[in-house]
């Protein structure tokens, strides 16, 4: 999954797309690079941030999905937890909607992606952007993430999304602490008994520096490589990255790897027999 922000703030992009040409030119980019899909994003969730309304959000994306829909082979998908962007983006061509509250924020997001069939990620976190890491508090970590993804499956069942519509996000970085993020990264194979598909978003993020110090987030690829490598060997069926000619080699190399490990286990287990 390619990120595209169109916006001005974004930690690690903003400001580049803003313009709707150069965004589109960018998507086009992406998929020429090896992206599968292109996350459209008008509004910067990062810890912090500040929300802006449904309709500057709408004149932001709207333009460019549109002209997306009609120029792109892969599918586009809107990164928004508001219904009525959410709506909106679908009209225009998106076919999947990307909410980082697992519709904690606007519930009717879930109507939404029931009746136009578009797939639903829905991601862990708690609070909103400016107060999440003071909703880092856990007692039994992975858990409390995975019941809390039930409970937005639950949601969204609920309101008449199919359940192989659901994508689910553990949400990297949003209302976690930065050793609760590696934690969640290294224990990615625990999510598998929801039996959803599983996107991960390690790129460039702020959890990082925890490794390899304070860096800008420009400068955390080769971190992000090694994490991106761990979320395909753990199980994700998606990684959102920002440098996607770098990261489609990368999870190429991972998911060999990933396959290379199963095949010989398998061996090994008709050896045994």
């Amino acid at each position: 999954m390619g990120i595209l922000n169109v916006t001005p703030d974004s930690f690690a992009d903003g400001g580049l797309y803003l313009d709707p040409k150069r965004a589109v030119e960018a998507a086009l980019s992406l998929e020429e690079s090896g992206a599968d899909l292109i996350d459209v994003g008008g509004e910067s969730t990062r810890p912090g941030s500040t929300p802006i309304s449904p309709d500057d959000e709408i004149g932001r994306v709207i333009p460019v999905i549109r002209e997306l829909a009609l120029r792109l082979k892969i599918p586009v998908s809107i990164d928004t937890y508001k219904s009525e962007v959410a709506r909106q983006a679908v009209d225009a061509g998106a076919m999947v909607i990307n909410d980082i509250s697992g519709l904690r924020y606007d519930s009717k997001l879930a109507v939404i992606a029931a009746r136009s069939g578009a797939a639903l990620v829905l991601m862990h976190t708690r609070g909103r952007s400016e107060n999440m890491y003071q909703e880092a508090q856990y007692k039994n970590f992975i858990d409390e993430v995975k019941h809390e993804l039930v409970d937005s499956i639950e949601r969204a069942i609920a309101c008449g999304v199919a359940r192989e519509q659901v994508i689910i996000d553990p949400g990297l970085g949003f209302a976690k602490r930065a050793d609760q993020t590696f934690v969640a990264l290294s224990n990615l194979d625990a999510f598998a008994s929801l039996d959803r598909p599983l996107l991960v978003g390690p790129s460039r993020k702020s959890f990082l520096q925890d490794a390899i110090g304070d860096q800008m987030p420009s400068d955390r690829e080769w971190a992000t490589a090694a994490a991106v490598t761990a979320a395909v060997l753990l199980g994700a069926h998606i990684v959102r990255v920002h440098g996607v000619k770098q990261m489609s080699q990368v999870v190429k190399v991972a998911d060999r790897l990933r396959v290379e490990s199963v095949c010989s286990s398998d061996e090994t287990i008709w050896s045994k027999r």
